[in-house]
């Protein structure tokens, strides 16, 4: 059997979109030949929904356009997402279900078992697991239909405890497929491989794995849907961050050599970026993007995805110089815009810090420069970028990184506002790493930015290092506790000074009232800020 694996960018709740996509696709995979097409999970409303499906209409739109794509399904058969209403009054009122259209009409409906509720994920909150389970046969092949989590479940230290595939093998199948929407992080796509050959070597059968492409707020889907064979091989793997549709005749499968495409954890990462950039922008019906540009390495490598998926003309960079900033700051980010193309702007703030400091000075009186000098100057330069953005339709993106979002520096309603924070899951030393991948073959982002000191320059001589660890070890330190929670007592086993940790522990979790004000951040490690990471505001625990 000739099956068509498509690959699709849908757009959560944009049913006709998203249900005219699909309806092509099929239209073409069987101009190609093929007689089924494979779709992704939920694909019909998009994923995830989340509480769009606790209203009525949400779901009757669901039901609709699974209806009007089964009429195009008369001489090919295709597997799509949606959620299905459970008839029974025990549980809860949704499945998350795979149906299986032809003849015109919905064939089959298999649902869901294993209901992912943790990171990002939050399925039990909505779904009722399946608990009976069926294969489908199609032109005299048994499929084993089953959805993303259900095949995942492979490790020694076991999840569930119940497996999908263990009761659907008992009925002999020739196939398996698999259809998935499982969000990026640079180490996924190498797990996914891992995971999909783990399934093929328990049971001995060809795979076939369908799973999106695209962004939805601060979920990116990288797409390498895959064919495997029974011997284990990846012998199909659609491409990473960009829709396709290609075609696997299942009856030589077993035949074909292993076909990979070559990953690396840069160039992984800065096609997430700016596909997370552009899905934002497009799907919100935006164009425009502003930025301020400060000089430092965040800001530089912020503008340069962001040209790089919105293109230069739609682009602005603000140069906002104070009297802390130093001559090669203007001058790196000028240079910058000229290696870009882009335009840009250079507005002081010196005049309006000086006036707020003259409006303050009743109250500050003769207390000493602090903080709270820095914060101004912070926050006046988002009331500039927000009033451009505000009168001529821009939206600001964000330039935080990690290691400052850990720790709190960064200034509440100054340079931590933003629409959408592009680097806010990159540590300080990735953000390095990442533009030296830029530069790889011709000089992007000026040298003078990657070699000089980190600095807010929100204060005469003052660098990063004034108030944080060195960025190598405190980014070695915030990846043991944030993605590997390792507490305290493990990071002293690892060689970690015990006042660092200390020190470092408390600013990061001090801070999580700052995060739950911050945008939301592009997701491209296990363990993002946001929604995948949820800790109490007042808590103590340092652990």
């Amino acid at each position: 059997m000739k099956i068509a694996l498509a690959q699709l960018n849908y757009h959560i709740g944009n049913f006709e979109a998203n249900t005219n996509k699909i309806i092509s696709s099929i239209h073409e995979a069987r101009e190609q030949g093929a007689e089924l097409v494979v779709f992704g999970e939920l694909s019909v409303c998009g994923y995830p929904p989340r509480d769009f499906l606790e209203f009525d209409d949400f779901l009757k739109r669901c039901e609709k356009s699974v209806q009007e794509i089964a009429k195009h399904c008369t001489d090919i058969a295709a597997v799509v997402g949606a959620p299905s209403v459970n008839p029974k009054v025990e549980g809860k009122n949704l499945f998350n279900s795979a149906y299986f259209l032809s003849d015109g009409k919905i064939t089959s409906v298999h649902h869901k078992a294993l209901l992912p509720t943790y990171d990002v994920f939050d399925e039990y909150r909505y779904f009722e697991p399946a608990t009976a389970f069926q294969c489908l046969t199609y032109k005299n092949t048994k499929i084993a239909l089953t959805i993303c989590e259900d095949i995942w479940d492979v490790e020694d230290d076991l999840m569930y405890t119940r497996w999908p595939m263990e009761e659907l093998i008992k009925e002999s199948p020739d196939l398996m497929i698999n259809i998935a929407a499982s969000p990026f992080s640079h180490q996924h796509p190498a797990k996914r491989r891992e995971v999909m050959k783990k399934n093929v070597a328990r049971y001995q059968l060809p795979l076939i794995y369908v799973q999106h492409v695209g962004a939805q707020t601060e979920l990116i889907f990288d797409g390498g849907s895959m064919a495997l064979s029974a011997a284990g091989k990846i012998v199909n793997e659609l491409p990473y961050f960009s829709e396709a549709l290609s075609i696997i005749a299942t009856d030589n499968i077993n035949e074909l050599q292993e076909n990979l495409i070559a990953l690396n954890k840069y160039e992984l990462i800065e096609q997430a970026l700016i596909l997370g950039i552009k899905d934002y922008f497009n799907k919100m019906g935006f164009t425009k993007a502003i930025l301020g540009l400060s000089g430092g390495v965040d800001s530089a490598l912020v503008v340069t995805l962001a040209v790089k998926a919105l293109g230069k003309e739609n682009i602005l960079p603000v140069l906002l110089p104070s009297s802390y900033s130093s001559d090669h700051s203007v001058n790196d980010s000028i240079e910058l815009c000229k290696n870009l193309g882009c335009r840009y702007e250079k507005i002081s703030i010196a005049d309006g810090y000086d006036t707020m400091l003259k409006t303050l000075q009743p109250i500050f009186g003769d207390a000493p420069f602090n903080i709270a000098e820095e914060n101004i100057q912070s926050r006046l330069r988002a009331v500039i970028l927000m009033g451009i953005a505000n009168k001529h339709g821009y939206i600001l993106l964000n330039t935080t990184n990690k290691s400052e979002a850990a720790v709190g520096y960064g200034t509440l309603y100054g340079d931590m506002c933003g629409g959408i924070a592009v680097i806010g899951d990159l540590y300080k030393t990735e953000v390095y790493e990442l533009c030296r991948y830029i530069n790889r073959n011709e000089i992007v982002i000026p040298e003078n930015i990657l070699t000089k000191a980190p600095s807010a320059e929100l204060r005469p001589n003052q660098k990063d290092s004034d108030s944080l660890p060195e960025y190598d070890i405190l980014d070695a330190l915030l990846y043991q506790y944030i993605e590997q929670r390792q507490g305290p007592h493990e990071l002293v086993k690892q060689g970690f000074d015990t006042a660092l940790i200390q020190r470092v522990l408390k600013m990061v979790n001090s801070n999580e009232w700052k995060r739950a004000q911050a945008p939301p951040i592009l997701r491209v490690s296990y363990k993002a800020f946001g929604s995948g990471r949820r800790l109490p505001i007042v808590g103590k625990y340092l652990g």
